[in-house]
């Protein structure tokens, strides 16, 4: 049984951690407000982009000299994952929801034979995978601890990084993996494929009261455009996963400390209880034997 002394300083122990972690859900809170604007912002963009490019994709269906950035290589043997997590951990699950994404698109990947490499965004999402797929890493993560604010700049170095790779080719598809922020206790790992672009299907606009539907013309012509669209969009996808993954790790680390910082109160309770209830016994004993004694006297 720990003694009186050893009960006091876990206690003091207890309390300083738990200070630590209130503040630690503070500064998250303070900061998820920031990043979750900045995510929300970044989402009409992000779905006015795919519209437009799906609307130019459809329109070059049937045509034979179309961007490999959409149409893809023709081969299905080499896949390229980027997996976007954070530097830093006290999240949560947050890093290993998507680390275990990632390898478990890996694994049914190498199970059909193809070859798998890795791009890691972030420390925490490097560390995950590499005791397992250390061989499948391309190079070091890409280290994003002493940036601030996530900004296109950074996104921009990824996805340039990414074409180069293509363009060079290194791999025939690209998947990029990351959290959607959803709420503060909710956010779910997600795989978008980059290369060939993923195209969803945009519904033709029906005529209003206020007149028939918009018909578009370009100009220059769709693949000229899609020629520029396609490597931008690569970047806009990347910048959009960076800003949901910022929004989605300090929702994770708000909560967690917030659990954190419960389980540390309802510790300091039983070791105070522990306490109290040891230290009256001690003085219960110690008031018998004064009695005792006294009487033996």
């Amino acid at each position: 049984m720990p003694s009186l002394k050893d009960l006091r300083n876990r206690i003091n122990s207890v309390k300083a951690t738990q200070k630590i972690t209130k503040a630690m859900q503070m500064v998250a809170a303070a900061k998820l407000r920031r990043a979750q604007e900045a995510a929300e912002a970044a989402r009409p963009y992000s779905a006015r982009m795919n519209a437009v490019i799906a609307r130019l994709a459809a329109k070059l269906k049937d045509a034979e000299d179309v961007s490999p950035f959409l149409a893809g290589t023709g081969r299905d043997d080499v896949h390229l994952l980027i997996v976007c997590t954070a530097e830093r951990g006290l999240c949560g699950g947050f890093n290993s929801s998507i680390a275990r994404l990632a390898a478990a698109h890996a694994d049914e990947l190498k199970a059909q034979g193809k070859t798998v490499r890795m791009l890691c965004v972030g420390r925490k999402g490097y560390e995950a995978l590499k005791r397992q797929y250390g061989d499948l890493m391309i190079g070091e993560p890409v280290d994003l601890k002493q940036v601030r604010r996530i900004g296109f700049d950074h996104a921009k170095e990824i996805g340039e990084r990414a074409i180069r790779l293509f363009t060079d080719g290194e791999f025939d598809v690209c998947t990029l993996f990351y959290a959607e922020f959803r709420s503060v206790i909710t956010q779910k790992p997600t795989a978008l494929r980059l290369i060939p672009a993923q195209i969803e299907e945009v519904a033709e606009e029906e005529e209003t009261a206020a007149g028939p539907a918009a018909v578009y013309t370009y100009e220059p012509d769709e693949a000229e455009i899609l020629d520029d669209l396609l490597p931008r969009n690569i970047s806009v996808q990347i910048f959009r996963a960076l800003l949901e993954n910022a929004a989605s790790e300090q929702g994770a680390r708000m909560t967690a400390m917030d659990n954190a910082t419960r389980n540390a109160g309802e510790m300091i309770d039983k070791l105070t209880l522990s306490y109290n209830r040891q230290r009256q016994a001690q003085i219960t004993k110690e008031l018998i034997e004064i009695i005792s004694g006294a009487e033996a006297l």
